[in-house]
């Protein structure tokens, strides 16, 4: 537990620099602060091995060892960590969430969309999560659909902004339960 806890200590620094770099005044300053949060990224990927080698069954540490690896560009890692997260609980939604982020990045959108609908019925919250994320890929890829067609990257604006009006439509199961019938 000691070096999971490490892990989130370090992955917490890095997502308060990533803040910090995204409000910089200066191209020079958001560089540095993002340097910075790669590297305590790689010092939580390194705690989040050793926890995952102490207890071989810690999903909740793969999952944030992909986490880590994602944040620094390792998404081949990234994948094979969610993964192995998942082939030991395979409901965990962090884990699926996070990897049909690892998906977008990757520009393979069929698996980010079975992500999607895997979560929507099960948890809202890492849907909703996801739905974001995918609104983001969307938002880049309209100005830089890299290897992409502009058909292709608005085929999937379109079914996002589907999910998107069916999200609001639907309440969720923790909605549903607090509701008076």
């Amino acid at each position: 537990m000691e070096f999971y806890n490490s892990g989130n200590k370090h992955r917490d620094k890095a997502l308060g620099l990533m803040q910090e770099a995204a409000k910089a005044a200066t191209e020079k300053d958001r560089g540095k602060l993002e340097n910075k949060g790669r590297k305590e990224f790689e010092k939580a990927a390194s705690d989040y091995r050793q926890a995952t080698q102490l207890n071989p069954s810690f999903h909740q540490a793969f999952s944030d060892l992909g986490f880590a690896l994602r944040k620094t560009g390792d998404y081949t890692g990234a994948l094979e960590a969610y993964n192995r997260a998942l082939s030991l609980a395979a409901a965990y939604a962090p884990a699926i969430e996070y990897r049909a982020e690892a998906y977008l990045a990757l520009d393979q959108v069929e698996d980010a969309k079975k992500a999607y609908m895997q979560l929507f019925p099960s948890d809202r919250s890492q849907a909703d999560e996801l739905l974001t994320a995918m609104k983001g890929w969307v938002e880049k890829r309209q100005t830089d659909p890299g290897k992409l067609t502009p058909e292709m990257v608005q085929s999937f604006s379109t079914w996002v902004q589907e999910r998107e009006e069916l999200a609001k439509q639907t309440p969720s199961v923790s909605e549903l339960r607090t509701r008076k019938w």
